[in-house]
């Protein structure tokens, strides 16, 4: 079996990452030794027939894995003005740019981690739709935190983080504190965990909530978790998906 936890595993939290994979394996009483880091081809991973535990993002979840993978539940990570399970996306510009209104930007730069990310794109640009507003000048980064560094550094002027990835960035990315909030998008569904098709998610849900519940005061501040909940597939299909960035 294989095992990642892929989404919000920076450097700086990687041991207390793996402090919490071996708090499930314990509960669970099954699993390999160590997570699986540094995949090249996270689409193949995640329909890896022998996958115990993976993370995924909610839309490609909604778009290209379900019915491939058994949805286990929903990581709570405890963010103000979301619902449990739920997060969201801020938007952020330089500090030191004063303009205040999204729709002042409409013009300039917009960096963006990947076209297949919930919090990168589906959700920023649902948001702007909603407002009337999109965004031609874009610039894709790979990564959240490429994006936070991309507006830091000027080659963009605005960006769309994952809310727990912009607590991070607030407590490991020094350029993250460069940059303020001009918005915050709806909340979503978050990051649900998934194994593979045809496993029962039951006892690695529990293992997990196990672990959660049992995990020590530095490492669940550290990983922001709170719980686990559970969030139906309905919940996700529901969330509006914006056609893909040109190119």
């Amino acid at each position: 079996m294989i095992a990642s936890l892929p989404m919000y595993d920076w450097p700086e939290v990687q041991t207390h990452t793996d402090r919490y994979w071996q708090g499930i394996r314990a509960a669970l009483n099954a699993g390999p030794a160590d997570l699986t880091r540094d995949v090249d081809d996270m689409q193949a991973h995640w329909l890896d027939p022998d996958l115990l535990l993976s993370q995924t993002c909610g839309m490609p979840y909604r778009t290209r894995l379900l019915g491939k993978v058994t949805r286990i539940g929903t990581p709570d990570y405890g963010l103000p003005g979301c619902p449990p399970g739920h997060y969201c996306s801020v938007l952020v510009a330089h500090a030191q740019d004063d303009r205040g209104q999204l729709s002042d930007f409409t013009s300039d730069i917009f960096a963006y981690n990947e076209g297949g990310s919930q919090s990168g794109w589906a959700a920023p640009m649902s948001h702007a739709a909603a407002l009337g507003l999109r965004f031609d000048r874009l610039l894709a980064t790979g990564a959240h935190r490429a994006s936070i560094r991309a507006v830091a550094e000027g080659r963009a002027a605005l960006a769309s983080i994952d809310a727990v990835t912009w607590e991070l960035a607030l407590r490991h990315e020094p350029a993250a504190l460069q940059l303020k909030v001009l918005a915050r998008t709806d909340p979503t569904p978050g990051l649900p965990y998934i194994t593979a098709l045809g496993r029962d998610p039951a006892p690695i849900a529990r293992a997990i909530a196990r672990a959660i519940a049992d995990l020590d005061a530095d490492t669940r501040a550290a990983l922001h978790l709170s719980g686990l909940c559970d969030i139906p597939d309905q919940a996700y299909l529901a969330v509006p998906t914006p056609a893909a960035p040109a190119g």
